[in-house]
């Protein structure tokens, strides 16, 4: 019996909106993390060998995340931490964001999803390892810590309902700048070091204004973030101490390790999104515009870290 021609046209829009969902549930949309590796491109002075083993591990970067967030997202539908912070009352938007929620997955979907997308980071990885001009053993080592913590963040081990969630959320970034300038390079300078710190403290201080908002929901399901077992007070203390304390990481450095004497100067504007950021969030209450800002002023100093590299690609060539 041959198919009717009237079901063909349905077929792609249901396969389009199946690849929709595992899209989201991979959050493709939030890159952030991402930026790791053109910072670690501009640390390796923008060398051709270096992009090529960049793009390998970055591919693979793509996939650890993907499959650290569909677990992410089966663990909070599990416990009911999605449920309660995804309510119902939740933008649609905002709840298509988790596709569990939403019925257009299954749990088997999202965990298979998740080891296949693991599964294919890791063999990425791998072969960046393989192909790198260095292979240093320690760059060996944070790797296979990243990779770790990101397949036991809300599985297995589940680090993040450990007490562990906002160290990883510094400790990832950082460490795949750390990955990425080793593979490279074979070496770290002690500014190189720097602007990782500086990396992984982006999402870190966007992600503590999202924990804010989610305090109830994570207290609830026994997930300890800072923001969960800490009175207000304290958890704004926390926020307001991390952002001093990222200014004055900048300006240390800048007057006394081992950046340039102008590097202080060219972070203001980006410096300047990460007070506006706290006034939203911890003077005004605004955690999602704070959160919003926090993206902005991780992508602003990515950008001027990247722009600053540069300039000493250049004046060093010169």
């Amino acid at each position: 019996m041959t198919m009717p021609l009237s079901q063909g046209p349905l077929t792609a829009p249901a396969t389009r909106h199946r690849l929709g969902a595992y899209a989201r549930l991979a959050k493709l949309d939030v890159w952030d993390y991402y930026l790791a590796l053109p910072l670690a491109w501009s640390l390796a002075g923008f060398g051709a060998s270096a992009l090529v083993v960049l793009l390998v591990f970055g591919l693979g970067t793509v996939c650890v995340v993907a499959g650290s967030v569909a677990f992410d997202d089966v663990t909070g539908y599990r416990d009911g931490s999605d449920a309660a912070n995804y309510g119902p009352d939740a933008p649609a938007r905002k709840l298509a964001r988790k596709p569990l929620l939403t019925g257009e997955l299954s749990e088997a979907e999202a965990i298979r999803f998740g080891w296949l997308a693991v599964s294919a980071g890791a063999a990425l990885w791998l072969l960046a390892i393989v192909i790198a001009p260095f292979a240093p053993l320690w760059t060996v080592l944070v790797a296979a810590l990243c990779l770790g913590s990101a397949v036991q963040y809300s599985w297995g081990l589940k680090i993040s309902y450990r007490g562990w969630q906002e160290v990883f959320l510094a400790g990832f970034g950082t460490g795949l700048v750390l990955v990425g300038v080793g593979l490279s390079t074979g070496g770290l300078t002690g500014f190189g070091a720097v602007q990782a710190v500086l990396f992984g403290l982006g999402p870190l201080l966007f992600g503590v204004y999202s924990n804010t908002r989610d305090a109830e929901g994570d207290a609830a399901v026994g997930r300890p973030t800072v923001a969960a077992i800490v009175s207000r007070q304290a958890n704004l203390a926390f926020i307001t101490a991390l952002t001093v304390a990222e200014v004055a990481l900048i300006v240390t450095v800048a007057g006394l390790g081992p950046a340039p004497w102008w590097f202080a100067m060219a972070m203001l504007p980006a410096m300047g999104v990460r007070v506006c950021q706290l006034r939203r969030g911890v003077g005004l209450g605004d955690l999602l515009a704070a959160r919003l800002l926090g993206l902005r002023a991780h992508r602003a100093t990515t950008a001027t870290l990247v722009a600053v590299n540069l300039i000493l690609v250049v004046g060093a060539g010169s």
